[in-house]
């Protein structure tokens, strides 16, 4: 019998579904949740495929999910690459790929980490703030590179207010981006690579109504382009599990949020047929690698792809 784990935290809707539904088919495979100790260098391979919905949160998770990999274990999503990915790095490979992203800046960490230098940065210079802004421009959002959940997200209206989010944000290192002016918003549950469904997303609602009250519709040509580039992201970055948004702007879709490796699957987050989609799906996915041989080394495809 083949073996699938679920690695999560504090969700439960989406684990306890996933699990059911894998658990009631006649696939001759079983799933349940992942249960994790101290690691022993020469174990055997724990589980057939494990999905991960927590390791970005706890790194000891990490180094046994890389374990997991290496000893042939399918990890939805591939760990090595999750770790290495950050979301700066996301919208530079989206530009390549041909896809519109908004105005884009990283920046140096405003406070630096223990014994860390001033003769240790020989290298970096000062930023120059009114050059930055003036590139930019106001208002512009001011996030971390990696992380997610709009944490120590900062909208900046002008000039002073993002030097005041700058200096709060410690030892972080921030990206700046143009803050694009949208006339509709959508989010892309993307399992698989291929399988995708465009769901109206609102952030501007309250989290729990973000699906249920986004009231926007695209026209054929706009869903087709964005399902293609969200197949196409997801394709180069070798995820199998994420959420692609795209802001609309005069009819052009900007790709704003999309290395999620754990995205929000919550029931009472997504609406009822959204996270039926996404439960069905991710069990087709998970039996599908099930039943594969394990893989022969992690691989990625982001050099093939971009233009």
């Amino acid at each position: 019998m083949k073996r699938i784990g679920i690695l999560f935290g504090q969700e439960r809707t989406f684990p306890e579904a996933f699990c059911d539904a894998v658990n009631g088919r006649d696939a001759g495979v079983t799933a349940e949740p992942v249960e994790v100790e101290a690691l022993r260098h020469e174990s055997e391979r724990p589980y057939d495929v494990i999905v991960d919905r927590i390791s970005h949160e706890v790194p000891y998770y990490q180094m046994f999910l890389k374990q997991c990999a290496l000893l042939g274990t399918h990890v939805i999503n591939n760990p090595f690459w999750r770790i290495a990915d950050d979301k700066y790095f996301g919208t530079v490979l989206a530009a390549k790929l041909g896809v519109a992203v908004p105005k884009t800046r990283l920046l140096p960490q405003r406070e630096d980490v223990q014994d860390i230098k001033p003769q240790s940065l020989t290298n970096l210079h000062l930023v120059d703030w009114e050059r930055i802004g003036s590139e930019v421009g106001f208002p512009c959002y001011i996030k971390p590179a990696t992380g997610g959940g709009w944490k120590s997200v900062s909208k900046c209206d002008d000039l002073a207010q993002l030097l005041h989010a700058f200096d709060d944000s410690g030892e972080l290192v921030m990206m700046l981006q143009e803050g694009i002016e949208w006339e509709a918003y959508a989010r892309l549950l993307c399992i698989g690579k291929e399988e995708v469904l465009i769901a109206p997303w609102d952030p501007t609602k309250p989290h729990h109504l973000r699906y249920t009250e986004a009231a926007f519709s695209y026209g054929d040509g706009l869903e087709k382009l964005m399902i293609e580039q969200a197949r196409e992201i997801n394709r180069a970055l070798g995820y199998d599990m994420n959420t692609v948004e795209f802001a609309i702007r005069n009819g052009v879709p900007y790709a704003i949020d999309f290395t999620n490796t754990a995205p929000d699957f919550d029931r009472n987050s997504l609406t009822g047929d959204h996270f039926d989609w996404v439960v069905e799906k991710m069990t087709d996915l998970a039996i599908q690698r099930a039943n594969e041989a394990p893989p022969e080394a992690p691989a990625v495809s982001w050099k093939q792809l971009i233009r």
